[in-house]
């Protein structure tokens, strides 16, 4: 059966379960662009159904202010100029909220049109839910109103990553690899920086930017890291470039710690593999092993069970009940208004409170480093191994400073 029919019937089942929906309640529609086809469209298909199952709890709760959510996907092919096409289609089908996460080029286009398109329509305008594209210049030169990101920018996690660096006496060496577009580039020079500040003394012995979803083999790329003794490998890849990048460094026996971002992403576990125990760690807001509540862990089953598939995007989660809390209190799909609730907006969160930051609309959220590992509770992939936790960084701890000078509709 083709993927966009499953899902709609899926979502079909979602909006019957919600017995305290009106027939009549005006629907709330939440327009996901992302990519659900090409090398990328696992990763977009993933997030897809995290929207799809945070729907479900909150249509099954009476919906928001008594309106059914219903979650409809856009394919984007992960191309800015293919996903403002496909945002004018959302527009379009009376979508009032866009989703979007994968890429931050493809952030960076919907940004600047949901701008000028709630400035040419006033009374229809639309809110941005960035659930995760971490350039740091979404929330810094590039603010926007109509933005919220949900995720924790690329100098936040780099900050975590890099206080555990700090304490590594035996790393001496390190490469950085990452995507070449915006994301790679901001994460490659937060490295850079940090690692500079924090330890001078350790050798940056290369950097390489590679073309997103183009390498097959990263081998080449894993010879240089050996060739240069690097003691470990900073890299932002996610999707296919991680688990193709950890798949040769695994056939190339690079046994080195990987500090990544997205090593916990569909498909890498399965790729690492017992060689990786103890040597990847991911800086998340989310793994399945933290100590949570019998709710939460009731969640994670339950979205497992509907859709076999490991749960990785808390932060959609976060990002739907906060939408949620911000539309009952205003009671209406008043647009302004539910921006308004949003900004400054506290939620409690399984994992502790979270802040969507008045002054840049970044969310503030606790983080976790965590290590792959076979001493773990829950596993990942069916693979006999996940995550477990080395630290946890408060959310007041990943507050930097933001240089956005927020523009507000008068």
């Amino acid at each position: 059966m083709p993927k966009g029919i499953v899902w709609k019937i899926s979502l079909s089942a979602f909006l019957l379960s919600g017995s305290l929906l009106s027939a009549e309640a005006e629907t709330i529609k939440i327009g996901y662009i992302d990519p659900l086809s090409g090398p990328f469209g696992t990763a977009g298909d993933g997030g897809l159904k995290h929207f799809l199952h945070a729907a479900s709890e909150i249509n099954s709760s009476g919906g928001m202010a008594g309106m059914p959510v219903e979650i409809v996907g856009f394919d984007n092919k992960i191309n800015p100029k293919e996903s403002l096409i496909q945002l004018q289609k959302a527009i379009d089908q009376g979508v009032r909220f866009i989703a979007q996460g994968n890429g931050s080029s493809v952030a960076s286009a919907l940004t600047d049109a949901i701008a000028k398109h709630n400035k040419r329509n006033p009374g229809d305008e639309l809110i941005f839910l960035n659930y995760a594209a971490v350039d740091p210049a979404l929330t810094n030169a590039k603010c926007n109103y109509w933005h919220f990101r949900f995720d924790s920018h690329v100098d936040m996690k780099m900050a975590g990553l890099t206080d555990w660096l700090r304490d590594q006496k035996d790393i001496k060496s390190v490469y950085i690899l990452a995507q070449d577009y915006s994301f790679g580039r901001a994460f490659t020079a937060a490295a850079k920086s940090m690692i500079t500040e924090k330890r001078p003394d350790i050798q940056i012995v290369g950097t390489a930017l590679h073309p997103v979803a183009k390498i097959k083999d990263f081998t080449p790329y894993v010879q240089k890291m050996i060739n240069a003794k690097a003691d470990a490998v900073l890299t932002g890849n996610w999707s296919t470039d991680m688990s193709l990048l950890v798949k040769a460094a695994n056939a190339s026996g690079h046994n080195v710690p990987y500090l990544t971002f997205y090593g916990g992403g569909l498909g890498a576990p399965t790729a690492m593999g017992e060689s990786a125990l103890g040597l990847v760690k991911q800086i998340t807001e989310f793994h399945e092993n933290i100590e949570t509540s019998e709710k939460q862990l009731a969640r994670m089953n339950g979205f497992e069970d509907t859709y076999h598939l490991d749960m990785f995007y808390q932060r959609v989660y976060t990002a739907m009940h906060m939408l949620d809390k911000a539309v009952e209190a205003v009671g209406s799909l008043d647009i302004p208004k539910i921006a308004g609730e949003l900004e400054g907006m506290t939620y409690e969160s399984p994992y502790g409170e979270v802040t969507m930051r008045a002054e840049d609309h970044q969310l503030l959220q606790p983080l976790y480093i965590s290590t792959f590992s076979d001493d773990v509770e829950r596993d990942v992939e069916n693979t006999g191994f996940g995550f477990k936790t080395d630290a946890l960084i408060s959310a007041a701890a990943t507050a930097l400073p933001t240089t956005c000078k927020m523009r507000r509709p008068s």
